[in-house]
């Protein structure tokens, strides 16, 4: 018995024919579109974990939520006043997502476009907050696209990433010796391990840093690490904000 039979909701018949769902949304009425997720209720435990250390009013910011899925993050944000666009390469989440939205009554804050991270040049606009989450370990380029979302920021950055175990962290030199390379098998250096084949059975599993990594790249991309709201999750901000964007976050957190 299913989680929404056991609850007397039944189930739209769309949510069955949209299947499958990656993101379980909690829709009026009690309906969840994916009750029996493998992971829980996901994303929403994730979210938890993520929303005390962002701002709890963004009217009036530009959001960007790229790799958006069925858009469960977006909504969240238009829930905050904040006009999102969730951006993804599979149609499939984008039709789940348009469709959420109606259910949801958020359309006049959302859109959804198929775009991936290195097309980000052809959204003209900048972005006050971008999430970028579970996204950069799927990257033939992952820095390439850190870089790209780096550019595109105005005051947070949410990057969340699979990661290899260990937080042990430590600050490379200015300029490493040619023979000092041995300090580049230090437990706290930067490393990230090139997934050739399978992880967890998922060929684009390309990639998984370290903790100490995903801050370098994070530093590498301009973006200073403020806040770890949870496991593998970073809130970032751009390097050089400027003084009253960098007090008005300070104020609304």
């Amino acid at each position: 018995m299913t989680t929404l039979q056991s609850q007397g909701h039944e189930a739209p018949p769309e949510i069955a024919a949209l299947a499958p769902w990656f993101h379980n949304l909690h829709l009026p009425g009690g309906i969840e579109t994916a009750p029996d997720h493998p992971l829980g209720d996901f994303p929403a435990f994730k979210w938890r974990e993520l929303a005390p250390a962002l701002p709890d009013d963004l009217t009036g910011w530009r959001a960007l939520d790229i790799g958006c899925n069925a858009g469960f993050y977006t909504f969240e944000l238009a829930r905050r006043g904040a006009d999102v666009l969730g951006i993804d390469t599979d149609e499939h989440y984008l039709e789940q997502a348009r469709w959420a939205a109606q259910k949801l009554d958020l359309e006049a804050r959302v859109a959804f476009r198929r775009l991936g991270v290195y097309e980000l040049a052809k959204i003209g606009a900048d972005f006050d907050l971008i999430f970028f989450m579970g996204v950069l370990y799927h990257l033939r380029h992952p820095l390439l696209a850190l870089d790209l979302v780096a550019s595109k920021a105005r005051r947070l950055v949410v990057l969340q990433t699979l990661t290899m175990p260990g937080d042990e962290e430590v600050q490379p030199p200015r300029d490493l010796s040619i023979d000092d390379r041995d300090a580049l098998l230090a437990a706290g250096w930067p490393k990230m391990a090139f997934v050739e084949r399978r992880l967890a059975g998922d060929p684009t599993n390309w990639w998984a840093p370290s903790h100490a990594c995903v801050v370098a790249m994070a530093r590498s991309a301009g973006l200073e690490v403020v806040a770890q709201p949870g496991h593998e999750i970073y809130v970032c901000r751009p390097n050089g904000l400027p003084a009253d964007v960098a007090q008005e976050l300070v104020s609304t957190r």
